[in-house]
């Protein structure tokens, strides 16, 4: 079973992995020609051979050109339907790297990207002919379980900071596959199986680091350039690089009650009627994602809840029954290890797939749109179409829309429509059909979720902030004026 058919990924685990790295590929520091790159812009350019040395030599981290042995893991996300190839690829092991290389990027106008965990469906990690900054091999969680706050190096992945976390008995909201990036997931927002109870990632964000367009590291939090503060919570990558994030933690048990409750798929129409109920009136640390799924194996049709109780145990029978009232053909439903849980999504899928992938919050799931999606769906031997809900409400709406960025506080979930297909296959047709299928649904949407989206006009990304667009231009204006930090929900700015 696969929620979003996220792909395998291999991980560093540290800091410390970059210097083995770096003496591994010191055959790569002699830079030998000029190198063609793309601006901003698109344009054409060329980067002269002694100005890329230079940058080389002043790395601790690793310089990858094409060909370069890494150079193709690095370049590569977690899509693997987006094939991009930049010109240079910067892998920093600290500060001091990322700031030469947005400096280096901003002096000569590249196209840059910053890949974190390389989970962004539409591919805006990895660029073509510009400069990939890929933080690999910039990951460390530390926690102060005394202050209850973790500190968390920009490149790290949250099964890292849960790992640290939960070894003091604490946790924070950091989305539900372990090899997700904290950086993008943060700075978008943050969803995961606690968040109806702690938050979003970026509401129990205390602090962030982030090296600016002008190549300064800037600290910021409620009491230190608090302006930033509010944009990058929800404003996502258009401010900088995040070195590091600070976030309160939260005492939890271990074990938490978690599991799937399967039905035919037949009855995916009756599963999401109940699931409207349940996602208006469940308790808040109660979160419950509603899944169709259909494959070419017709056998492995499915509708079905997955949930995660992180409350009281003696609760949990009360608070889950509502899922079962339909009768359920299997329920996976037991007590369960919470940092395995945040694993259990992790390789779930084939590794030579290509994705697309449509979304958009939902304030309330009527039965008119649990309609809508069983009946739209449809059955194709060359795809794996899935609709699935992951749950909001809860604490998430407990926050005003503008005390953030991000604005949707009043969603009851985010629904997505992926379609999935081998590489071989002409991905159009697929790719048509969840497109026509989508415009059945989106009707039913208030607004998008910025971490997943492709590209928008600047009209519609406006009022997807709703309200927030114009102190968000506002900041990127003061931090980005020249758009350096382009490949994200962009906000473009005006000066």
């Amino acid at each position: 079973m696969n929620r979003r058919h996220f792909l395998h990924s291999a991980v560093a685990t540290g800091v410390a992995s970059a210097l083995p790295l770096r003496l591994a590929l010191a055959d790569m520091s002699e830079v030998r020609d000029e190198i063609a790159a793309v601006s901003g812009a698109g344009a054409d350019i060329v980067i002269e051979k002694a100005a890329v040395q230079e940058l080389s030599d002043s790395l601790r981290g690793a310089l990858l050109l094409p060909g370069n042995a890494g150079y193709d893991i690095a370049r590569r996300v977690l899509n693997e339907s987006v094939d991009r190839h930049p010109a240079l690829v910067v892998q920093p092991t600290g500060v001091a790297d990322i700031q030469n290389a947005v400096t280096f990027a901003r002096e000569r106008n590249l196209l840059l990207a910053v890949k974190c965990g390389g989970h962004s469906y539409g591919g805006k990690s990895t660029c073509e002919g510009g400069m990939q900054i890929d933080l690999s091999s910039f990951r460390h969680a530390r926690v102060d379980s005394r202050a209850r706050t973790a500190y968390v190096a920009g490149g790290s992945l949250l099964g890292e900071l849960d790992r640290e976390s939960m070894a003091h008995g604490l946790v924070t909201t950091v989305g539900t596959v372990s090899h997700t990036g904290v950086g993008g997931l943060t700075l978008g927002g943050g969803f995961g199986r606690l968040g109806r109870r702690y938050g979003l990632a970026l509401d129990n964000l205390q602090a962030v680091e982030v090296v600016t367009a002008d190549g300064k590291l800037v600290h910021a939090s409620a009491d230190e350039n608090p302006d930033l503060f509010w944009g990058l919570r929800g404003g996502g990558g258009n401010f900088g690089v995040a070195t590091s994030f600070h976030f309160g933690l939260h005492p939890m048990g271990r074990e938490v009650i978690a599991g799937e409750i399967m039905y035919p798929v037949t009855r995916a129409r009756e599963m999401l009627e109940l699931y409207g109920d349940v996602a208006q009136s469940a308790p808040d640390d109660l979160y419950v994602d509603a899944m169709v799924l259909l494959t070419p194996q017709v056998e492995q049709n499915v509708a079905l809840f997955t949930l995660c109780y992180s409350g009281p145990p003696a609760k949990a029978d009360e608070a889950i029954a509502p899922l079962r009232k339909l009768g359920p053909v299997a329920d996976t439903v037991a007590a369960v290890d919470y940092v395995e849980l945040q694993r259990r999504w992790d390789n779930t899928d084939p590794r030579n797939i290509g994705q697309y992938l449509k979304s958009g919050f939902v304030n309330e799931i009527p039965d008119t749109l649990a309609a809508a999606v069983a009946d739209g769906l449809e059955a194709d031997p060359g795809r794996t179409t899935m609709v699935y809900f992951q749950q909001s409400g809860g604490a998430i709406g407990h926050v005003a829309a503008d005390a953030t960025a991000f604005a949707h506080r009043k969603s009851q979930a985010n629904m997505f429509s992926t379609v999935s297909y081998s590489l071989d296959d002409d991905s159009k047709p697929h790719i048509d059909y969840i497109r026509r299928y989508w415009k059945t649904l989106e009707p039913a949407t208030d607004g998008w979720y910025t971490v997943d989206a492709s590209n928008q006009s600047e009209r519609v990304l406006h009022a997807n902030y709703q309200g927030n667009y114009e102190r968000l231009l506002a900041l990127k204006n003061q931090y980005d004026p020249g758009n350096l930090f382009r490949l994200n929900a962009n906000i473009k700015p005006t000066v």
